[in-house]
């Protein structure tokens, strides 16, 4: 079993860190919803596409699927009562020479190994759309 650890803090005000590994990532804790820095809402969202993609680059290398780039699009809606992200969509584009049923057979295996997004699949709806260019 893999283990993974962040330490995050905030200051009064709402300015906050996530800690991980060399990095630190600042995000905002405030009661309203700032207009710089990322809320958890988009960082939990940031956190899914980061696993599609990081799902591509390692399915691609072992399907021997060659791409050029990746690019996804992740929106998420929730609800206040109760509060809870209760669907996210998105929309994968990848830019490869390979043949179509490739690129399908790559997003097919992202679906079904993403760490996150199976965790995210069984807590909300998820719909999502490839492009292949």
């Amino acid at each position: 079993m893999l283990e993974y650890q962040i330490e995050a803090e905030s200051k009064a005000g709402g300015f906050a860190l996530a800690n991980t590994k060399k990095i630190a990532i600042p995000f905002d804790a405030t009661a309203e919803s700032g207009d710089e820095l990322p809320n958890p809402a988009e960082l939990f969202l940031s956190s899914f596409a980061a696993c599609i993609l990081k799902n591509v680059e390692r399915y691609s290398k072992k399907l021997h699927i060659p791409y050029k780039k990746a690019k996804i699009e992740v929106k998420g809606w929730r609800t206040d009562v109760p509060p809870a992200m209760v669907k996210v969509e998105y929309t994968l584009t990848i830019y490869s020479d390979a043949e179509k049923r490739k690129i399908e057979l790559l997003h097919k295996n992202i679906k079904k190994f993403g760490t996150i997004y199976n965790t995210v699949a069984k807590s909300c709806e998820i719909n999502g759309s490839l492009i292949y260019e």
